[in-house]
């Protein structure tokens, strides 16, 4: 099928981004003798300088790779943590009964810094110095601003309020509420023009001060060096900078908070389906759903059904219920609860489940099963909708060598979080996903890391490195990245092809975010799948909503051929919202 980017291939290097200055960074790195994962490291740093609005280093960055040298898949818990008090009578004290969606009561432990130094000390080759330097340039001497961020400067005053996370429509947050995020990004206080620059000398501080502590323990080894840097940040002045904004602006966070983190390299969830084995992060993310709808959709011949016809996009969506059903009820931290995952990605609980599926209805129910009694369902309350609109980067890269990595990081936004003044960032608001609710497996705990939607993904076929994938998007995430996978895997679609297919989503299940409403039945639908399809669908009880022809994904791909020794590179023309940064992929 044609396409409106080309696919790109290489032999080299490939890496795919949100924008194309993190891209260029991720080439820089691979020009200069670095792997996959020190290009994807410098891209990633580079993001939360370009695109603050959906990520900066004081949020997450949950990561999969593929050590070429270990021959081994590694998932990366890039996860925030709950400081000692947050405690669920604490907001009740407060009069809560949600952790805010904004402001310093939802902020954890930054977890990014730890992550992407975590990974570059074991999996990288190269120097903080090496893979900062982009970021550090950026910061120091300015960035392009860009529409994505400064927001559209023609869109008609009324329709600002519904224009996301850009600067405009948070102007005037910026000028009366948080003035240090007012002073470093509306200039003069006005919001930046498309084209004009846009400097942070906070942040190009931070990041000197972190390049410092590496260089004084560099006589000492690259691995000190490393360790040198995420010393400062948790336990040396920039953890003080960081408490001390958090008790100023009435935050929970503790120099002990920061000092006892550390980031946790574990193996990964993993399922099979059609030849290829598929590796997510763990239950403390929703990647387990990804496999769970691999293990009900490997009983249905989806290519027979027809490439998004009534019937494959009814099976699917129903999949992605009964999945999503099960994330509420039995994901969270394994390190506080028993998540029964063996038994979730089992072969027997998933035919139990497959027989929920009725071919001619949709169902309006929130039905999570009993993977220990192996029972089919039991009910679930619904309630009404509200939506979110945060924002995250994916980063992905691969290598000649077979290394690979999928980073899909977030938090940390300037809409949702006042900016530090000496140091140039927001602190992430992550913990708005808990809930104040004991019985809930996501429910708020000291120590505990929140539920998170974010979720790369990272696939081998026949042992060898295949893909490596992910997308912005919330809780939609492992249902774009589930269609564009779908599409590789049982439809034989390039990457690019893959990703540009039309898409859909359902919210029928409680949202992840603040305030956790649903919305029972909508299938949320491209209008380039047919009219006769929609209307097939909505026969059989589901909600259609019909939405723009690109808007549904924002999925970036990169592609191992172990036999040729091909690398491909695909990047999605959609945006999250109008206007955007395209998506951008670099190989050679």
């Amino acid at each position: 099928m044609p396409t409106i980017y080309p696919l790109i291939m290489g032999r080299r290097a490939m890496i795919a981004t949100e924008h194309y200055l993190s891209a260029a960074a991720g080439a820089r790195i691979f020009a200069c003798g670095g792997n996959a994962i020190d290009a994807a490291i410098a891209a990633t740093f580079v993001e939360g300088v370009v695109n603050p609005h959906m990520h900066t280093i004081g949020g997450e960055a949950p990561m999969l790779i593929y050590s070429a040298s270990a021959r081994r898949v590694v998932a990366i818990n890039g996860n925030m943590m709950a400081p000692a008090r947050a405690t669920i009578a604490h907001y009740r004290a407060l009069g809560l009964e949600l952790i805010p969606g904004a402001g310093l009561l939802a902020a954890g432990v930054p977890a990014a810094f730890d992550a992407l130094v975590t990974a570059l000390r074991d999996f990288g080759t190269r120097s903080l110095a090496d893979v900062l330097e982009p970021a550090l340039q950026l910061a120091s001497d300015g960035i392009p601003m860009h529409e994505g961020l400064s927001g559209d400067p023609d869109l008609p005053d009324e329709a600002v309020a519904g224009a996301g996370a850009s600067l405009r429509n948070n102007a005037k947050r910026f000028l009366t509420k948080w003035p240090s995020s007012g002073r470093v990004y509306l200039p003069d206080g006005k919001v930046p023009m498309p084209g004009s620059v846009l400097k942070n000398p906070a942040l190009a501080n931070f990041f000197k001060r972190v390049l410092d502590s590496e260089s004084s323990a560099k006589n000492r080894g690259r691995e000190s060096g490393l360790d040198a840097a995420r010393d400062r940040f948790y336990r040396g002045d920039i953890a003080r900078d960081i408490v001390a904004w958090s008790d100023a602006s009435g935050g929970l966070l503790g120099a002990d908070d920061l000092a006892h983190f550390t980031t946790r390299a574990e193996s990964p969830a993993s399922a099979d389906y059609r030849g290829v084995t598929v590796f997510k992060c763990g239950p403390w993310s929703q990647g387990p759903v990804f496999l769970q709808q691999l293990k009900l959709l490997e009983g249905f011949d989806l290519a027979a059904m027809g490439h998004n016809s009534a019937d494959y996009i009814h099976t699917v969506i129903e999949a992605a219920k009964l999945s999503f059903a099960d994330r509420e009820a039995y994901y969270g931290d394994p390190e506080f609860i028993d998540v029964p995952l063996d038994a979730l990605l089992s072969d027997r609980y998933a035919a139990i489940r497959r027989d929920l599926i009725d071919a001619a209805q949709a169902s309006m129910e929130q039905r999570p099963g009993d993977p220990i009694a192996m029972r089919a369902m039991r009910a679930a309350p619904t309630s009404g909708a509200r939506p979110w609109g945060g924002g995250t980067i994916h980063v992905t890269a691969a290598d000649r060598d077979g290394n690979m990595i999928a980073v899909t990081a977030s938090g940390g936004w300037i809409p949702s979080s006042p900016v530090i003044d000496a140091l140039g960032f927001p602190l992430g608001t992550r913990m708005q996903t808990f809930y104040l609710d004991e019985r809930h497996p996501n429910a708020l705990m000291p120590g505990k890391r929140p539920r998170t939607t974010l979720s790369p993904s990272l696939a081998m076929r026949k042992g060898e490195p295949y893909l490596a994938f992910g997308t912005p998007g919330g809780d939609q995430q492992d249902q774009w990245t589930l269609q564009f996978f779908l599409n590789v895997v049982d439809f034989a679609m390039d990457l690019q092809a893959a990703i540009e297919a039309p898409k859909f989503s359902t919210p029928h299940f409680p949202s992840t975010f603040y305030p956790h409403d649903n919305r029972p039945g909508v299938l949320r639908i491209e209008d380039r799948v047919p009219a006769n399809v929609r209307d097939a669908l909505a026969a059989r009880g589901h909600k259609i909503e019909v939405r723009p022809s690109w808007s549904e994904g924002r999925v970036l791909g990169v592609q191992i051929n172990t036999q040729t020794g091909v690398l491909a590179g695909g990047a999605d023309p959609r945006g999250q919202a109008a206007p955007v940064m395209p998506a951008q992929v670099i190989g050679w």
